[in-house]
């Protein structure tokens, strides 16, 4: 399975700006600039972005670990913080937390974090977050 979003950007630094597109549709054309990421102008952001792509990973996840254990969750909340932090002449996304508030009929607390730590652990995008990141590219 591959999936695909675009990114393009026009003019320098601060005074640039671009737009985000995903294969999907759901964001299209959505606006993103030096504003929109350490701002607040309106738009998205490449953290915000992650910060989604965990949080509903995650959720998928654990109703993956749940439904395997036999408990089926009401609602799994999931909030998730991605920090940015300078880091020399640039940037890094430092950490992801993830808040959960979880409905689980019937299971206990300790059960309940077992699933909940496998879950935080496995999801693809918890992996690719400390992941080796390559790149390709063409100079036109």
């Amino acid at each position: 399975m591959i999936r695909k979003a675009n990114a393009v950007w026009r003019g320098i630094g601060r005074d640039g700006n671009g737009d985000l597109t995903t294969e999907s549709g759901v964001l299209s054309e959505t606006p993103y600039s030096f504003k929109t990421r350490f701002e607040t102008e309106h738009g998205s952001n490449p953290e915000e972005l992650i910060a989604a792509a965990h949080a509903s990973c995650f959720a998928m996840a654990l109703a993956f670990q749940l439904q395997t254990a036999g408990f089926t969750p009401t609602e799994l909340r999931t909030d998730a913080a991605v920090h940015l932090e300078a880091d020399g002449q640039g940037f890094k996304i430092s950490r992801s937390v993830l808040t959960l508030i979880a409905q689980v009929p019937g299971i206990d607390e300790a059960k309940f974090e077992d699933l909940a730590r496998a879950a935080e652990k496995n999801c693809p995008v918890s992996k690719v977050l400390n992941a080796k990141i390559s790149m390709s590219f063409t100079l036109a």
